[in-house]
């Protein structure tokens, strides 16, 4: 049976309301559409940025298992798009066997990507200025989200997705990502790079993108090794917040019929 679900899951300094025009887009396709937040961001924007609380009790594992539960009441298995930190997430998912085929888009990097070029730095640089940043909730200036998510965005766009979208991200998980290549054993976001039962994967990088340049995904492709699927596609001329910028609908269709297509291949 094809998929008849999508489970968007966004990344951080956002909420799911990230996906409010692709939820709209692909209900009007006819697809349930599912846009879950991180446990304690089932309150707005606005009240996150009141009281960040929920932000800084998040853990890894906490996000994971709450979308496995998601995911595993489903009758059928859905198509997973992540985006950027959500990327990774989808990664595990995949990797724990949910999912019929998933797009990490924009993805942060699974363990053992070594890759970190100058504008990652420099857009993560708030939170890993001070490492008692871990236990915080750590905002963005305007200037520093222009940078890291709109930077190919007119200012009036950028402030508006600013002033609609951002929220606090958790230090100690941005921390944890930087940490886990030279940690023993298996971190939080490990996955098994040889498991061929997994479901396809395509990685879709922004030319543009400061936070998760295309050289992360890129790396991050060619680590696995399993004979399923792994494809990438760089959309040109897309900065980080690819999901609300000019000509989304176009990539939101193409990555979609993209899954479909290898979904149908495994059924």
């Amino acid at each position: 049976m094809a998929p008849d679900t999508i489970v968007l899951v966004h990344g951080f300094w956002v909420t799911p309301r990230s996906w409010e025009h692709w939820i709209t887009h692909y209900e009007q396709r006819g697809f349930t559409v599912l846009a879950p937040g991180y446990p304690g961001f089932e309150v707005e924007v606005e009240a996150l940025n009141a009281d960040p609380t929920p932000i800084v009790k998040l853990t890894v594992p906490q996000i994971i298992a709450h979308y496995e539960a998601i995911i595993g009441a489903l009758a059928t298995p859905p198509i997973i798009i992540g985006h950027s930190a959500g990327g990774a997430f989808t990664q595990v998912l995949l990797d724990h066997g949910f999912g019929a085929a998933a797009v990490a888009m924009n993805s942060a990097p699974t363990e053992g990507v070594r890759v970190v070029p100058l504008s990652q730095v420099k857009s993560t640089f708030p939170v890993l200025k001070s490492p008692a940043n871990r236990h915080k909730a750590v905002p963005l200036t305007y200037e520093q989200w222009q940078y890291a998510f709109t930077n190919t965005f007119t200012d009036e766009e950028s402030r508006a997705l600013y002033e609609r979208y951002a929220i606090p991200a958790n230090g100690g998980i941005l921390w944890g990502s930087v940490l886990a290549n030279f940690q023993p054993g298996h971190q939080d976001t490990w996955v098994d790079y040889h498991n061929d039962n997994r479901a396809p994967l395509l990685f879709v990088s922004g030319s543009e993108d400061h936070i998760m340049p295309p050289e992360i995904q890129r790396s991050n492709a060619k680590h696995y090794k399993s004979d399923t699927v792994t494809e990438l596609k760089l959309y040109d001329g897309y900065a980080h917040l690819l999901p609300a910028q000019e000509g989304w609908q176009a990539i939101a269709d193409e990555v979609l019929d993209w899954a479909l297509a290898q979904a149908a291949k495994r059924s």
